[in-house]
């Protein structure tokens, strides 16, 4: 059963205006963000990648091709390719807009506390759950075609975005979609899971610490990150790292 770690992308421009990016093209790292992919890079240094799959969106594929700009201790580091699958939820006519205003919208307290009857308004507005199933099929038909070619012990990296990242924990985890605003995913920290035949083993969530390479043999224990809530709400799109989790003021 290999390992994936799931990696959300680095600070971008629009997480610092508290934007909404959605699927907005151009949406790449800012210097915060650009940081954030080198001190995450050192904390891979020791790792042996076996694949990398990426959301398309340039903050993403920024992030992945930061993480491996140097080679790897052994051998080369894999070629990050694109699943569509990993990108961005479509948020429909909330794209674009700052968190702020979205949080005086009337379905607000729905995407809040009950996201499995969300869906987007406007052209090409998506629902919650159909974001989540999506990303789960993707995560697991990757982990088996690596499993497939590398071996039931391999690593691999999924690099996607704060509300993706949450609905496959929230999976893993066996949580109802209803429960995933309870999980926080910081930009470019890693949460870590294993599908074992019977059911998935989390590892990590959202973890901003060190090197990365304890903590992935069989039967370590998880070491969840602490964060900090000051209001109830939490941040549609993912926070910005900087202790505002269930802050709605950014994303």
């Amino acid at each position: 059963m290999p390992t994936v770690i799931l990696i959300r992308h680095g600070r971008t421009t629009a997480n610092a205006s508290g934007t909404l990016a959605g699927w907005t093209p151009g949406v790449g790292l800012d210097a915060t963000g650009r940081e954030q992919v080198r001190a995450l890079a050192g904390r891979l240094a020791r790792v042996r990648v076996a694949a990398v799959v990426t959301s398309p969106l340039r903050r993403c594929r920024e992030t992945a091709s930061g993480l491996f700009a140097a080679p790897g201790p052994r051998e080369p580091r894999p070629d990050a390719v694109t699943d569509e699958r990993l990108g961005e939820c479509h948020y429909g006519d909330w794209t674009g807009r700052l968190l702020t205003d979205l949080a005086s919208e009337p379905l607000w307290p729905t995407v809040q506390f009950h996201p499995s009857a969300v869906t987007f308004p406007g052209p090409g507005g998506e629902s919650m759950p159909d974001m989540q199933h999506r990303a789960v099929a993707a995560v697991r038909e990757h982990d088996a075609a690596v499993r497939d070619r590398h071996g039931e012990n391999a690593v691999w990296l999924a690099v996607s975005h704060g509300d993706v990242i949450k609905a496959v924990l929230a999976d893993a985890l066996g949580m109802h979609l209803d429960a995933f605003q309870r999980i926080v995913v910081d930009p470019c920290s890693v949460s870590v899971v294993r599908y074992a035949p019977l059911r998935p083993f989390v590892l990590r969530i959202n973890d901003s610490g060190d090197d990365l390479s304890s903590g992935l043999a069989p039967g370590t224990a998880p070491e969840p990150a602490p964060a900090s809530a000051r209001t109830s709400d939490a941040v549609v799109g993912g926070t910005t790292g900087a202790n505002d989790a269930g802050d709605a003021r950014t994303s």
